[in-house]
């Protein structure tokens, strides 16, 4: 169901945020807010606000933040039509009216859901029937105890090719509505429509509300092919959005914060059988949009499993790449590759649910799985070779839309690509260490003060001119920001998703309250005669004359790389330790490092030369009030 954004609006006017989170989080007033513990995680200080006059939440410890109805979604594991429809019972308002084509697709799917409910029954008793007799013995040897038979309607489709269409004809059902919900196979090319499913296990496939959208067939004999048979796509089943066990799956997995993904239903229902209630099952194997943002409703971090052969392990590359783009701070995946080649269900028949349980505790985030793909096999021994892996993880690590987690993975793709560089050209101890250390510590080394000044100049031009958030954005990620500053990129980079046009004064209207000090401190608030960005034009005064747009743009370039070589700076401190600790291919580094750090302070002098006759003139003609290139302390 669409609602309309004006009924929206409404639901939210009659339901203060508050009053929501209330009926799950004890909330105590502070000042304009209200505050109490992460309903996410388990804290001791709370994090968690609440603010009435925004109409919406955040909370500090996990990064989450939304209204009402995200909440809802959040903490219940529902869709947004059905946050929708509790929160509106919740504020007393009916749901507004369909238009009359709108009730018509609504009444045709009901039609259909009571087809497929039908034939779910005729499938069930089948099963129980004498003619079940095999099926029954197959579930016997795959551990499916009867209570599980019962409570996952598992049924079976005997082998007459109008079994089905026979008895649903009886019920009055239409062959039209047996083959609009692909319970029969018809074709221009097939005079008469006949079972899709014929001498099968039947397992029904269920909705998030519960309602029987499709089946699974598992083939009695083992000449049959394909082994497993699903329902085809139907107006109210769509393969791509559907994980098997969501309904039954959906309160354990809030209970336990976590929820476990397998590749099949029956290896579905034998973990489920075994205790661990939090488990699904998806629809293939690789992951579709619709099926991350599933499996996130159910668990902030899902651990999915796969088979450890060749098939598994490409099944779980490919979920890789669809779950980049996606990933968010508080969201993300693990991944378990099951050992000896064995399913869920054979391991924990052979072994016990303990035995799942262990592998399930070696899982495996994100990121390994990522490094493991890009680098297993990899020969990354001569230069340009390592330039192609980096190049590739970089830009796999630009999917990510996510500021945060995009500024995080990127500082990781840095770091362990250094050290496998690193131990990839590690050799014999060179002799002369002595004297390449003191060649070192005889170099020009950057001040601390001037590196955090220029940190802050880079941050409040970003804040005057945000349009160089989007232009300058790969190469400002690769920086390394003290701590504080760092966590201020990440909320620009954030806002910059969310709104529409950044300005300066959505900047400071958006930014949170707990950046208002670093905001401060990088471009200054306008308040005693003083204008708005005095700080940033205290440290670099032209910026104040309205400079034009491409000198300001040149400057940041010239800025991030001064930045840049400090970084170079402190990678030849730790080559340096490395180096004396007699280690052969750290000192060739170092040597590397140091003509590196030479030949961009040239290109820095070059430029800054450049840029300094430009400011002249921009001095005399552009503002000829006076100002100055000079970059403050």
């Amino acid at each position: 169901m669409r609602f309309p954004p004006s009924f929206i609006d409404e639901v939210k006017a009659r339901l203060p945020v508050s009053e929501v989170v209330g009926r799950r989080v004890k909330l105590k007033r502070a000042g304009r807010e209200f505050k109490g513990l992460s309903p996410f995680q388990q804290e001791k200080t709370p994090s968690f606000t609440v603010n009435d006059q925004k109409q919406f939440y955040h909370d500090f410890s996990t990064g989450k933040h939304g209204n009402i109805f995200d909440f809802v979604m959040e903490t219940e594991g529902v869709s947004f039509p059905e946050a929708v429809e509790r929160l509106a019972s919740m504020a007393g308002l009916p749901l507004p009216r369909n238009s009359r084509e709108d009730e018509q697709r609504e009444q045709r799917q009901k039609s259909l859901f009571e087809v497929m409910e039908l034939a779910a029954r005729y499938f069930e008793q089948n099963l129980a029937s004498r003619g079940g007799a095999q099926a029954r013995g197959y579930l016997s040897d795959r551990a499916i105890a009867p209570s599980s038979i019962v409570e996952f309607r598992i049924g079976y489709a005997p082998a007459e090719r109008f079994a089905l269409k026979e008895y649903l004809g009886s019920k009055g059902v239409p062959v039209a509505d047996m083959i609009e919900a692909g319970l029969l196979v018809a074709g221009d090319d097939i005079p008469v429509p006949y079972d899709r499913f014929r001498d099968r296990i039947i397992i029904p496939i269920h909705d998030q509300r519960g309602r029987v959208v499709g089946f699974g067939g598992r083939a009695l004999k083992k000449d049959v092919q394909p082994k497993y048979l699903n329902s085809p796509e139907t107006s109210i089943f769509h393969k791509g959005s559907i994980v098997f066990n969501f309904h039954r799956a959906r309160q354990p997995a809030h209970e336990a914060n976590s929820v476990v993904a397998v590749e099949g239903y029956m290896d579905a229902i034998a973990v489920y059988q075994a205790g661990i209630k939090a488990v699904v099952a998806t629809m293939g194997t690789a992951f579709t949009e619709d099926q991350i943002a599933t499996l996130w409703r159910l668990s902030p971090e899902p651990v999915v499993c796969f088979d450890s052969d060749r098939a598994g392990v490409a099944a779980a590359y490919r979920s890789v790449d669809r779950i980049l783009p996606l990933l968010r701070v508080g969201k993300t995946f693990r991944f378990v590759f099951m050992d000896e080649q064995k399913d869920p269900d054979d391991l924990i028949r052979e072994k016990g649910v303990e035995a799942f349980r262990d592998v399930l505790s070696r899982s495996q985030p994100l990121w390994d799985v990522l490094w493991r793909r890009e680098t297993d096999g990899q020969d990354v021994r001569t230069p340009d070779k390592q330039a192609v892996l980096e190049q590739k993880l970089y830009t796999l690590v630009r999917m990510i839309q996510d500021p945060a987690v995009n500024t995080a993975f990127f500082r990781t793709a840095r770091m362990q690509l250094a050290n496998l560089f690193w131990q990839v050209n590690r050799g014999p101890a060179r002799k002369n260490k002595e004297a390449d250390s003191k060649f070192v510590r005889n170099e020009l080394k950057l001040g601390e003060a001037q590196r955090s000044g220029l940190q802050k100049v880079v941050l409040g031009m970003l804040v005057q001119y945000p349009g160089l958030l989007e232009d300058k954005r790969d190469t400002v990620l690769r920086l390394q920001f003290a701590e504080d500053l760092d966590r201020f990129l990440t909320q620009l980079l954030q806002l910059l998703l969310t709104e529409a046009k950044l300005s300066v004064s959505v900047i400071w209207d958006k930014l949170d309250g707990e950046f208002y000090e670093t905001l401060q401190a990088v471009h200054g608030e306008a308040g005693d005669g003083k204008p708005r960005g005095h700080r940033l034009f205290e440290r670099f005064p032209i910026l104040s004359r309205d400079p034009p747009s491409d000198f300001v743009s040149e400057c940041m370039d010239h800025f991030i790389k001064i930045l840049h070589v400090h970084e170079i700076e402190d990678d030849i401190q730790r080559a340096t330790l490395d180096a004396g600790q007699g280690d052969e291919s750290a000192v060739a580094r170092l040597l590397n490092l140091v003509r590196e750090r030479h030949a961009e302070q040239e290109s820095i002098s070059a430029e800054g030369v450049a840029l300094a006759e430009r400011a002249e003139d921009i001095i005399r003609i552009w503002a000829p009030q006076g100002g100055t290139m000079h970059l403050a302390a």
